[in-house]
């Protein structure tokens, strides 16, 4: 399988597009959950990862330039760039 992060940025990437707002890591995993479900049940160790997992996507994507940079904050949600 895939590496998970490669695996779940287009995920959080389709959660932001759909929203077409900032969401929060709840709203995300809400979105990723109702949307891809299945695909999360038959991926093996990442059923028991993908929201640690989650986490480290966004800030892979955040570094990528994908979503907009934090700024020092810990908190806050996730927006597209």
């Amino acid at each position: 399988m895939a590496n998970n992060t490669e695996v779940l940025k287009p995920w959080i990437v389709e959660a932001l597009q759909s929203a077409g707002r900032e969401m929060s890591v709840l709203e995300v995993a809400k979105f990723v959950w109702e949307h891809h479900e299945q695909e999360l049940r038959d991926a093996g160790d990442l059923f028991y990862s993908w929201q640690y997992d989650l986490r480290w996507a966004a800030q892979v994507l955040r570094v990528e330039g994908v979503l907009k940079a934090k700024d020092g904050k810990r908190s806050g949600g996730w927006e597209l760039a």
